[in-house]
């Protein structure tokens, strides 16, 4: 009886690993973030958007997929679930308008004409980048051609002429796979007369 329970407990240890050793988001389906029927917010969220923490850069609460981010990621004393806080003072800025003095972000990345987390993070599980970060930056060892995306007068312009961006939250670029359809089944023999 021991062993079975061993056993049990060893299995659903190495589940919960796997799913982290996967990735933050792998684990999570659709409904992880979006509620279909039980939205909490204007884009089909199901957590409730983070209306409580304040972007340090606008003073006003966040708002759009930045709320729905800071919903998980953001501490609990700000409105967050505290699973891998960000601290809006001590990254990147995100909920606000880019100055074009300082960069010169790509339409892609903006959302009604502000950077948010979407903007560099692409968070669906079939992203296969460092971070779920929208440019391949080889497990984060190449930063800078990130960067580069939108700060790039300070770049190699060939990094930036080459760089691809993956964006599965454009539904109108996604290509499916071709089904082949499977081969007809064929009829089965008709029995013998002796």
């Amino acid at each position: 009886m021991f062993l079975r329970i061993f056993a049990v407990c060893v299995f659903v240890l190495s589940l919960v690993s796997m799913s982290w050793a996967a990735g933050a988001h792998d684990g999570l389906l659709c409904t992880g973030c979006h509620g279909i029927h039980t939205a909490k917010g204007d884009i089909i969220f199901a957590v409730e958007p983070n209306k409580k923490a304040i972007n340090p850069k606008t003073k006003q609460p966040n708002t759009g997929t930045t709320a729905l981010c800071l919903g998980c990621h953001e501490t609990p004393d700000k409105g967050g679930m505290g699973i891998m806080a960000v601290s809006g003072h001590m990254s990147h800025p995100f909920g606000v308008t880019p100055n074009t003095k300082v960069a010169t972000v790509p339409a892609a990345f903006l959302r009604e004409g502000k950077l948010e987390c979407v903007g560099c993070h692409d968070p669906h599980p079939s992203n296969p980048f460092y971070k779920y970060l929208r440019v391949d930056t080889s497990k984060g060892a190449k930063m800078t051609d990130f960067c580069a995306m939108c700060h790039s007068s300070k770049a190699d312009p060939n990094v930036v002429k080459n760089l691809k961006m993956f964006n599965s939250m454009d539904e109108r670029s996604y290509v499916p796979a071709a089904v082949t359809p499977a081969a007809p089944a064929s009829a089965p023999a008709a029995p013998r007369r002796k």
